[in-house]
């Protein structure tokens, strides 16, 4: 095969910056490609060059494939890494490449075609003696085939979307009175994210284990594998923490799972980077879920464990080489564990979040590994995924790794939107999860209604320290000094700080020399200011030092509150204005997005929780609800429509 001189990678975010930087390494050109909503991105920023594919929806740009293969041709590069999502598992995207004379970095086209399926793919893995979960594959898709395969293979069942990942087009069906809107709505889902409509049924295993295989083959017959990773720390079948090995493995079963994996990727003469997905049952049972062509996001705790670099693996292989590793000189070295930063607010059903990075500093201390696509400045947009980034650490032991996680998830300071920093730290805290004793059904069970899926109310320090930033910026503007801001001492400076409908009152009652007194409700607190500089600030409080970083513009503060982000505004001269009740009239859009349905029209008798409009933003739906009973006054959107955060979308009286 030719020799690769320059990789368009047709992807963005984490996962392209990831890729150039070992492609850079290894001596490769590398070109991005963006969208008008990526112009400013980190991936655009590092590559050597880069090339717009279109308009910011996908579908106009990363999903271009005439775009892409022209940005390929403009650029002179002569190979294709698609990374993961986007095009990566789209076979005429991959046949396209070869076409047009590129290297696809990738497996063949047929391969990805055959496990693209979930349908097609359970086939085959049936035919080559692949263990497999009892179910509906077939290819009639009618509702009537489908409630008599259900009633066949019994409740609880799993819907799945055959074209599907990510939990999109997935719903667990209890019985059958809920399958037919189940049916629904999981085909609309599927439509929506995958193009394809395609469902199959399956038994339900009940908080089962999710344990995957790491694959690798190259194009002179070899394939081996790379251990395994354990992915059961999920919400709602997306992933949250990755871990390899996996705690609950043995010997015999890494070695039975393993050639279970290799049974699979022989079937279609795999090449390249894959993963083979099983469901593990307490009893050490375990099943085929399905089959990913590509890389996976959790790649990286398996080149901890591994000491190698899948990426450069992929590079020579696409090359022609053979693998550098037999299966019997594979090591597997100490324990690795993964988290994923998304841009979304647990304390508002996990919906995605759009805005400003205003401050990001990732912790790259203590030997974390921190892959990300974010730099200060840059605008998390609608159109996306929301995951911005992923925190890794290796240790010797499990809870080496874990305790270096942690210390990574407490010390990245993000700051401009709202995350799941809190609930991350939660996770990794757990007593049942540092056992290692969980399944998938791990944060139904023990985080249904945990303090970090609710509001963070501020603290007295936290506001202390948040009035403590507004006057020293009040000052710097005035070149005031620090001390003897007031002519009459004994009357304190008052600040009214507000974070969405909430108000808090905080008093500087005093200020000598580097020394300040705050009264925040009943608490007096004393802090000392140690240093302060642009966007940090070291204070000590009752006789701790501390060190907090903050992004402070136009009365808006963000203030790091270890870990997650702190907004709160400055309203000490603003109008008191009544405030909106949650059960209000009005429906307003909780983020940027597109109404994909509107059910109600003027004029209409609605009810308190009825279904009116659905969003869609970062590739899922989100359903909105009547918040009162009454009639509809007035819909000012219809399907199609964009909508900005906040914009009011219709009316109840």
């Amino acid at each position: 095969m030719p020799a690769i001189h320059k990789i368009l990678i047709a992807n963005r975010g984490e996962i392209a910056c990831r890729i150039q930087r070992t492609a850079q390494a290894l001596g490769y050109r590398t070109v991005a490609v963006f969208s008008d909503a990526d112009a400013d991105a980190l991936h655009v920023k590092i590559a050597d060059q880069a090339v717009r594919v279109g308009p910011a929806p996908v579908l106009q740009s990363y999903l271009n494939i005439p775009a892409i293969l022209d940005a390929a041709r403009r650029s002179g590069a002569d190979a294709i890494h698609p990374g993961y999502g986007f095009l990566s598992e789209n076979a005429e995207f991959a046949r396209a490449c070869e076409q047009a004379g590129l290297i696809f970095i990738g497996p063949s086209a047929e391969a990805i075609e055959l496990m693209g399926s979930k349908r097609l793919s359970k086939l085959a893995m049936l035919d080559a003696g692949v263990p497999c979960i009892a179910g509906y594959q077939g290819a009639a898709q009618d509702d009537a085939t489908l409630l008599s395969e259900a009633e066949r293979i019994g409740y609880p069942l799993m819907i799945k979307a055959s074209a599907g990942g990510g939990g999109r087009g997935m719903r667990l069906v209890h019985n059958a009175a809920h399958l037919p809107a189940q049916l629904r709505t999981a085909r609309s889902e599927a439509l929506n994210a995958f193009g394809s409509a395609e469902l199959i049924l399956e038994q339900a295993l009940i908080d089962p284990r999710h344990v995957e295989v790491q694959l690798f083959g190259d194009h002179h017959g070899n394939l081996i594998y790379l251990g395994e990773r354990d992915c059961s720390i999920q919400r709602r079948h997306q992933k949250v923490i990755e871990e390899a090995p996996c705690p609950v493995m043995t010997a015999e079963l890494r070695q039975a799972m393993g050639e279970a994996a290799l049974k699979a990727g022989r079937a279609v003469n795999y090449v390249g980077a894959g993963t083979v997905e099983f469901l593990l049952d307490a009893r050490g049972q375990f099943y085929f879920l399905e089959m990913n062509t590509r890389l996976q996001v959790e790649h990286p705790v398996t080149e901890l464990i591994t000491g190698l670099d899948l990426v450069a693996w992929q590079l020579s292989v696409a090359e022609g080489r053979p693998l550098p590793l037999t299966q019997a000189q594979v090591q597997l070295n100490g324990h690795a564990m993964e988290v994923r930063l998304y841009a979304e607010d647990p304390a508002q059903d996990f919906l995605p979040q759009t805005g400003r990075i205003q401050g990001w500093e990732p912790a790259l201390q203590h030997g974390a590994r921190i892959d990300h696509g974010l730099h200060e400045g840059q605008t998390v947009s609608p159109f996306y995924d929301p995951m911005l980034g992923k925190l890794i650490a290796h240790g010797a032991t499990r809870e080496e790794a874990r305790r270096k996680l942690l210390r990574a998830v407490q010390d990245t300071v993000l700051l401009g939107v709202q995350s799941n920093q809190r609930l991350l730290e939660s996770l990794l805290q757990h007593p049942q999860f540092i056992s290692g004793e969980f399944s998938t059904g791990f944060i139904p069970q023990h985080f249904s209604d945990h303090q970090s899926l609710h509001i963070h109310t501020p603290s007295a320090e936290e506001l202390a320290i948040a009035a403590v930033l507004f006057y020293l910026a009040s000052a710097q503007r005035h070149r005031a000094p620090l001390s003897g801001w007031r002519n009459n001492a004994s009357a304190p400076l008052h600040y009214r700080l507000g974070l969405d409908e909430q108000n808090w009152t905080a008093q500087l009652l005093r200020c000598a020399g580097d020394v300040i007194e705050v009264q925040v409700a009943e608490r007096a607190l004393e802090l000392k200011l140690i240093d302060h500089s642009t966007g940090s600030v070291t204070l000590e409080i009752d006789g701790l030092r501390q060190r907090h970083a903050y992004r402070l513009d136009a009365g808006q503060l963000w203030l790091f509150t270890h870990p997650g982000s702190l907004h709160l505004e400055d309203r000490t001269h603003a109008v008191i204005g009544s405030q909106t009740s949650v059960s209000s009239g009005t429906l307003k859009a909780p983020m940027d997005g597109a109404i994909v349905d509107v059910l109600v029209s003027e004029g209409s008798a609605v009810s308190k929780g009825q279904l009116l409009v659905v969003l869609e933003a970062m590739k899922m739906e989100h359903p909105l609800k009547a918040g009162i009973d009454g009639v509809l006054k007035r819909v000012q959107v219809k399907v199609g429509d964009q909508v900005k955060n906040r914009q009011v979308l219709l009316q109840v009286e």
